[in-house]
């Protein structure tokens, strides 16, 4: 069947894999509770009903604001198969944001994930006047159950009255509006489509080469658009979805489910990876070696395959003392991660491959629905260091100033009441990303830096700082990094060291470094900070090379307002926190 419409997914989903017996799941009280797609459609479908019996109309705007569960998806394909628009909200935002965004969407109802949700919204509902009614998904004193909307479908079905609405939906008609600050803290609401979604969907559905058989972990924010189309792309290829925990049960989630694929950022990978090499700093003798040397190894694998014989009976060596550890770590049958959101370390993504975790890239934005490009698992589709070649039914040019300008059937309808801010950035059709980068070869994307990051210094050269940055992170003492020098004669750096590598390393130093506080102002581990940063600096220009720097305490994190819920730095916000930092490096 042709899919046109969002909903269209579960109907392709119950006709194609009829016996799937877990096609979403949920981790509640201890135990893994699966729905099959039967009961998936069944619950849908009568939800649907039910709105229908709310007065729900086409075009109504409802919102969402949970965690990732199978209610989100449940509530996703009922509000689009009445011809609603879904507006889903990151449940870790602000209530002023909440009060925002259901003010400037002109949301008419929502569903929450429970009471700690209703209590968070509860002071802005009477400065919110369009929303009407308020679900729970849990039991929540104040806001009826969403199960009530269910057995309301149940007991009045909509059947003749569902099927109108739905021949009437087209699919270029908005399908939902994602608010987006980024790292700007500019709120903009991008409108999208069902084809800009249905697009993207099965434009990357040959990516992972898994099907029915196979699990996918999701732990990735839902109503963020890059987790949110992956699980639309995993619902097409019949691949059972499993819903993280938490963000600290992750790694014992994929263990525990064995997954065979999951969508990750380069933060957790790095978090992962600097785990890995404590444990093997913590070796000692010839077990330490074998660590080392399987690392120096795995820092020189070729993924398209030309590595010698020899190596490949070296690597043969290593992957069964060091790497098939490494794999067990992932579950043991983890066969791809696609990374995105922010760029993955070329050398990360390399010991990983040779670790025989293939790891992806991709690149996108909201405003793209939200692939641009991605590696895949094909030979001759996979440049580490790039974002991947272009998607096969995407344009992309460079413009003159390096920018990348892109079109295609994934391009956002525009900016919800922001015609000229949408015009801004869609021009002749193409939409300008903000970000510079260059084709390699003619065929495989990289992103070199974002526009609006490049400063220039004093001395009237331009310093992209993200690759910088990413760079720097190589540093298995550096957790995060902001660099900045405008105006200035030198570029400089905000840094908050690794913690838990640092205390690690001075307790076998001795060293009196037991808090942050005193992490920071530990003249140790300043210098080997400094070692790190000078051998660092060694593949960038004079101009960009980093001069001075600051040790932050503090870890930049979501909830503190540092990162983003896709876990990108907020740059701006960053730089105004430290600013007498910053006037210190440059006095």
């Amino acid at each position: 069947m042709k899919i046109e419409r969002l909903f269209d997914f579960l109907e392709y989903y119950k006709t194609t894999y009829p016996q799937k017996e877990d096609a979403l799941a949920s981790k509640i009280n201890g135990e893994w509770v699966k729905y099959s797609i039967t009961e998936y459609y069944d619950i849908v479908r009568d939800l649907a009903y039910g709105l229908i019996n709310l007065g729900v109309k086409k075009g109504d705007k409802i919102a969402s604001i949970s965690p990732n569960a199978p209610e989100w998806n449940f509530i996703d394909m009922a509000v689009s198969s009445v011809g609603a628009i879904h507006v889903p909200i990151y449940p870790t935002i602000s209530p002023k944001d909440y009060e925002y965004i259901f003010n400037h969407a002109e949301v008419s109802m929502a569903f929450i994930a429970g009471k700690a949700m209703y209590n968070k919204i509860v002071d802005i509902l009477p400065k919110t006047p369009t929303v009407e009614k308020v679900f729970s998904f849990t039991d929540c004193e104040h806001a009826p159950n969403y199960k009530e909307v269910i057995e309301s479908g149940q007991k009045n079905p909509q059947a003749e009255k569902l099927k109108i609405i739905q021949d009437g939906i087209v699919t270029d008609e908005l399908a939902t509006i994602i608010y987006t600050s980024g790292t700007t803290g500019t709120m903009k609401g991008v409108m999208l489509s069902h084809n800009n979604l249905i697009s993207n969907a099965l434009a990357t559905s040959p990516v992972p080469q898994l099907g029915v058989e196979h699990k996918a972990l999701s732990f990735l924010p839902l109503c963020h658009v890059y987790e949110r189309m992956l699980n639309y792309m995993e619902q097409y290829n019949g691949i059972s979805i499993y819903y993280a925990e938490n963000m600290a049960k992750i790694i014992e989630n994929i263990q525990e489910l064995q997954v065979d694929m999951m969508s990750t950022v380069p933060r957790l990978l790095e978090k992962v990876y600097d785990k890995i090499i404590a444990k093997g700093e913590a070796l000692d003798g010839v077990k330490k070696k074998i660590f080392d040397w399987a690392l120096e190894l795995g820092f020189n694998y070729n993924v398209e395959g030309k590595n010698c014989p020899i190596y490949k009976i070296k690597l043969a060596i290593a992957d069964k003392l060091v790497f098939s550890k490494w794999r067990l770590a992932f579950g043991g049958n983890m066969k791809v991660m696609v990374s995105g959101g922010a760029a993955l370390q070329p050398r990360l993504g390399r010991i990983f491959w040779a670790a025989g975790i293939p790891v992806v890239e991709g690149y996108g934005l909201t405003e793209t629905s939200p692939v641009i490009s991605v590696n895949t698992l094909k030979k001759g589709e996979l440049f580490l260091g790039s974002v991947g070649p272009l998607l096969p039914n995407i344009d992309v040019k460079i413009a003159g100033d390096g920018e990348i300008l892109t079109k295609g059937p994934n391009l956002m309808l525009g900016y919800y009441k922001e015609k000229a801010l949408t015009d801004e950035v869609i021009v002749d059709g193409w939409f300008h990303t903000g970000d510079l980068g260059e084709l390699i070869d003619n065929k495989f994307l990289r992103i070199t830096g974002r526009k609006k990051d490049l400063f220039k210094t004093s001395m009237g050269k331009y310093v992209a700082p993200g690759f910088i940055e990413e760079t720097l992170k190589e540093s298995s003492f550096i957790d995060s990094i902001v660099v900045v020098g405008e105006g200035q004669k030198f570029a400089a750096a905000l840094i908050v060291p690794n913690f838990e590598h640092i205390k690690d390393w001075c307790e076998k130093k001795d060293g009196d470094a037991k808090t942050n506080e005193q992490i920071i102002e530990n003249v140790d581990v300043k210098k080997r900070i400094k070692e790190d940063i000078n051998e660092l600096n060694k593949r960038f220009g004079s101009h960009e090379q980093i001069k001075q720097f600051r040790l932050i305490a503090e870890e930049w994190t979501v909830e503190s307002g540092f990162v983003t819920a896709k876990m990108s730095v907020k740059r701006p916000v960053v730089m105004k926190a430290y600013q007498h930092l910053i006037d210190d490096m440059f006095k």
